[in-house]
């Protein structure tokens, strides 16, 4: 089988990085350049120091069109911009993993790519608008309920998260000496992902009309989100289990389990964990998915095999690392 030619655009960052540690592996892909105007003429390695004995490939500050997917490993706003100024031939296929075009408003043709929800749309698609971190997690929580038009009363979360969902970036809130030790909330009731959560469930139940209470918080963990869902239901436990079992059936990632689940099961993997639980007329719903990987450059790599007809697993069986 030929195999598919990749470019990276921002290879140098914490998404980019995740990207190149599963297609050097993969058997269905070959890079064709990782671009950075700042680390141009290093070694991958360089900067990303697990690859040494990987692959001996230089950052580039050159473009090539002979690839047959580019993924964008940049900024919240600079995907648009770097679209804005650089053409591609139309074969090329764009895997987006910032938020520029997830939304309806901004999509520009860019389909959103959560395969547990849209896995046809991805397959015929050319632009793939990759989902956020939280919006992962959360939304496999509530998929099932939604596609059922169950949703019928407020949503309150909660969901803690990895100082790696914040990149690379320096500030206040990632420094090691604050972040260590502590837990802090930010954005209550106001983060950007709420956006995207609310487009997808009005697409599986177009009368939804109630409030989404998200509370987001940092961890002093690298990587990883747990989220914990709830909401008042008439299912009763038997009946909400089964109904998570039947949605998830057919996708490779997202499995429901039967027993309390923790963070380390699915960090270093592609997978989402949930548990479903009834405590009186509330109806709870916890779910943990590595942020880099289900909620990032893993997802992008499973959007990446169903467009281009291959195994949706391809380069994804990865082993949680658990201790």
């Amino acid at each position: 089988m030929k195999k598919v030619k990749v470019g990276i655009i921002g290879g140098a960052g914490y998404t980019g990085g995740e990207l190149l540690r599963i297609l050097v592996n993969h058997p269905n892909t070959e890079i064709t350049f990782v671009h950075s105007n700042s680390n141009a003429g290093n070694p991958l390695y360089k900067v990303h120091t697990d690859l040494i004995g990987e692959t001996d490939m230089l950052f580039t500050s050159e473009i090539s069109q002979d690839i047959d997917v580019l993924f964008l490993c940049v900024g919240h706003g600079d995907a648009k911009k770097f679209l804005d100024t650089n053409s591609f031939n139309e074969n090329i296929k764009i895997i987006d993993l910032s938020q520029d075009h997830r939304l309806a408003a901004n999509a520009n043709g860019f389909v959103y790519g959560l395969a547990e929800m849209n896995r046809e749309k991805i397959k015929q698609a050319n632009y793939i608008a990759n989902p956020g971190c939280f919006a992962t997690a959360i939304q496999l929580a509530l998929l099932p309920l939604a596609s059922a038009n169950l949703l019928n009363d407020d949503i309150h979360i909660n969901a803690i998260t990895g100082s790696t969902g914040a990149g690379q970036g320096l500030s206040a809130s990632s420094h090691f000496s604050w972040r260590n030790n502590n837990i802090s909330v930010y954005k209550a009731f106001t983060h950007q992902h709420l956006n995207e959560m609310g487009e997808s469930i009005l697409s599986l139940q177009p009368n939804f009309d109630q409030e989404i209470d998200f509370i987001p918080q940092r961890g002093d963990f690298s990587r990883g989100i747990f989220a914990s869902v709830y909401l008042k239901s008439d299912l009763s436990e038997e009946d909400a289990v089964k109904l998570y079992q039947e949605y998830y059936k057919e996708h490779p990632f997202t499995f429901v389990s039967t027993t309390n689940i923790d963070l380390k099961q699915v960090v270093n993997t592609n997978k989402c964990l949930l548990y479903v639980k009834k405590h009186g007329n509330k109806l709870a719903i916890f779910s943990v998915i590595d942020n880099l990987l289900k909620g990032a450059s893993g997802q992008a790599v499973q959007n990446m095999n169903l467009m281009f007809g291959l195994e949706e697993t391809a380069g994804l069986k990865l082993k949680a690392v658990v201790f």
